[in-house]
């Protein structure tokens, strides 16, 4: 005897199976959103800076540390953006020592009298090089470096010399630097750093990104036994105002077909600042040095090639020498 089922309605199966894709994607998202950091570390006392700290990763980050009691200096080119962030931050928080400091890091000349500034601070206990830009058309720093080159490399790496002094004198200390994956598929091209013979937005964006690779890990062997830390940071694919130069961002096409995508790996600027709040806050840390944080995980910076190693001193000595440090 052959027992037979009923025959499930159309309808019904359409129906779950819309749930069963609801579902995944439900769950696809939340993984997507990577691991909160849980721990209510205070941070009175301590004076943090933030670069780029209007909007985004920056200002999420700078909630975060205001709100567990630190001194927030949230350095900012558009001052505009910077107060009304601060606004938001003093009066979500209660923390009223936030405050607002121009910077902008396609400039050397700004960058020196920001850090003389920030000297002058009693201390410096965590610098967060967070700003940067990505894959805009071809532009020139003041000093006229590659746009992309001198904010996300030449920027950070000028500041972060210029505050060593500072930072040490308040050790245990330290430097937090955003970077992408990107990186990963790049090269310094030292025939052509600056990009003069040949341009490419996405390929001068993942050099930019290596530059600061090489240079932390660079800065993390100088910087052994002096109390003063240097790791990276890579916080995920976040939406934040960077992608503001995109084909994604750019091309309604692409959007249409590309943006659910991205809709789904996206994580918030609340979601992607969960690992750079880890390697700032984190007591566990403290002396952790040269490593670069994924989901509040600590791995080693690999160096991909035999002479990367070689490389990463030789763009240091060229930093030094295009930033005018020695």
């Amino acid at each position: 005897m052959v027992m037979k089922f009923p025959e499930i309605p159309k309808s019904v199966f359409r129906l779950s199976l819309f749930g069963t894709i609801c579902g995944a994607v439900v769950l696809i998202k939340d993984y997507t959103k990577g691991r909160k950091y849980k721990s209510e570390e205070r941070m009175a006392g301590k004076t943090v800076i933030v670069t780029g700290a209007n909007s985004g990763i920056g200002k999420a980050t700078s909630h975060d540390l205001a709100k567990r009691g630190a001194r927030v200096i949230m350095a900012c080119r558009d001052m505009g953006a910077c107060g009304r962030a601060k606004d938001t931050i003093i009066k979500e928080t209660y923390n009223q020592n936030i405050c607002c400091k121009y910077l902008d890091l396609s400039s050397m000349q700004s960058i020196r009298k920001f850090a003389e500034e920030m000297n002058k601070e009693n201390r410096v206990d965590i610098l967060i090089n967070n700003a940067g830009i990505m894959m805009c058309k071809r532009a020139l720093t003041a000093e006229g470096i590659e746009l992309q080159l001198g904010v996300n490399h030449f920027g950070s790496f000028l500041l972060t010399h210029l505050l060593l002094d500072k930072l040490k004198a308040s050790a245990p200390s330290r430097i937090v630097n955003l970077t992408s994956l990107s990186y990963k598929t790049s090269c310094i091209n030292f025939e052509d750093l600056n990009s003069e013979n040949n341009y490419s937005e996405s390929e001068a964006y993942k050099q930019s990104k290596f530059a600061l690779v090489l240079s932390t890990k660079e800065y993390a062997k100088k910087l052994e036994g002096t109390g003063v830390t240097i790791n990276l940071v890579y916080p995920g694919v976040t939406k934040t105002k960077i992608s503001r130069h995109t084909d994604l961002q750019k091309s309604f096409l692409s959007w249409i077909v590309l943006g659910p995508v991205f809709w789904l790996v996206e994580k918030s600027p609340e979601e992607g600042a969960q690992t750079v709040i880890y390697a700032a806050v984190e007591p566990s840390i403290e002396k952790t040095n040269g490593k670069i944080f994924i989901d509040l995980e600590e791995q080693e910076i690999p160096y991909l090639r035999k002479t990367d190693e070689a490389d990463g001193k030789r763009l240091f000595a060229t930093s030094q020498k295009w930033s005018r440090i020695t």
